[in-house]
């Protein structure tokens, strides 16, 4: 089982700073997929910006969200040196 997302903050780098709820955080850097699929809905800064928590995951109020798995995945293997 994975961890739910409890906050999420917008960076001015298209990276989001995320919370869960077993204590743990991480920084998911959106910009390598912001060309793919629905995701160019958040490329222009303004959408990205309204970024929320949305039962166990990230959502945005354009439609766009994402996986809690890839999301808790993302933002761990950033921690990995």
């Amino acid at each position: 089982m994975y961890p739910s997302v409890k906050e999420v903050t917008p960076g001015n780098d298209y990276t989001l700073s995320i919370v869960f709820d077993n204590g743990e955080s991480g920084l998911l850097d959106m910009k390598p997929i912001l060309d793919f699929g629905l995701f160019h809905r958040i490329k222009k800064y303004e959408a990205f910006q309204r970024v929320r928590v949305a039962f166990d995951t990230i959502e945005w109020d354009c439609g766009v969200d994402l996986d809690p798995e890839f999301v808790y995945a993302k933002c761990m293997a950033g921690k990995q040196a």
